[in-house]
């Protein structure tokens, strides 16, 4: 009987890492017509109109009841005017983050869509992050739980192996399983769901695994990929539109005249568990 080779990967999405093709990662595409007409995007800002180039005030802000009585604030350049849609972005990103370590996350992802040209992110906090939840998620549909159950099932005790046609395995239960996404009730509020959220790639590996008598420990790592930008299917949905804030993003990544590129972000971590033979 095979042993099988460590390190190996376990697992894949179909959504493979490092996919700029994808519908959210699109940026500079839509005219001010299209953004209007297709989308509604009409009230962005309380402070600044991308369209028109000059500041917002009551007189100038379409909700307002002085709206039209006076002509158009002050006319600002491209650049000013993006400005200061980021910092209302950060501004506002507060009713996202309200507590926990990972709450200041989204304002350094907005600077980093601001000025980092589309690099991919990554950050310790959100490696910390990715391995709370892991580790923390003790249900059975885990990751953890579906990977020590083909482990547990697969072994041969007798030899002290991991035989290679068991390798499947892990794809079949990884696949029955939920994979960690940041879409739990305190995601809304803790950082994780504005900043990451649903996931897009994931790949897990078992880097080692030792057998002796009727234990085991295996050390295991996640590589999970997420994209920092927006599709025409979210600016579409009620959820996202009624929010400023993601007004305010859609326009900053998908106006021809911003362009502002969205970014990977990225988050890994190292795992060890121990089981013992059922």
């Amino acid at each position: 009987m095979t042993a099988l080779q460590f390190p190996c990967t376990l697992f894949k999405t179909q959504n493979r890492m490092d996919d700029y093709s994808a519908k959210d990662m699109r940026c500079g595409d839509l005219t001010a017509e299209q953004l209007k007409s297709n989308y509604g995007l009409v009230d962005i800002s309380t402070r600044a109109n991308p369209y028109t180039l000059t500041k917002v005030t009551p007189f100038t802000q379409p909700q307002s009841m002085f709206y039209g009585s006076r002509g158009e604030g002050e006319k600002i350049s491209r650049p000013q005017c993006a400005n200061i849609l980021f910092d209302e972005l950060r501004d506002l990103s507060r009713l996202f983050s309200v507590y926990g370590p990972y709450k200041h996350l989204i304002k350094r992802m907005i600077t980093h869509m601001q000025n980092g040209n589309g690099k991919p992110f990554s950050s310790i906090h959100l490696d910390n992050a990715l391995k709370a939840h892991i580790v923390n998620d003790e249900t059975e549909n885990s990751t953890l739980s579906k990977i020590k159950y083909a482990l547990n099932e697969n072994i041969n005790w007798q030899t002290g192996i991991y035989p290679v046609t068991g390798k499947n395995e892990f794809q079949k239960a990884i696949l029955e399983g939920k994979l960690p996404k940041f879409d739990r009730f305190q995601d809304n509020f803790n950082g994780m769901g504005i900043t990451v959220h649903d996931t897009w790639a994931t790949e897990i590996t078992i880097k080692n695994l030792q057998i002796d008598n009727n234990h085991y420990q295996a050390v295991l790592h996640y590589k999970v990929q997420d994209h920092f930008g927006l599709d025409v299917n979210d600016i579409s949905k009620f959820r996202f539109n009624q929010f400023r804030f993601f007004r305010i993003w859609f326009v900053l990544q998908r106006y021809d005249k911003f362009n502002f590129k969205p970014f990977m972000t990225n988050m890994e971590t190292t795992i060890e568990i121990t089981g013992v033979r059922n």
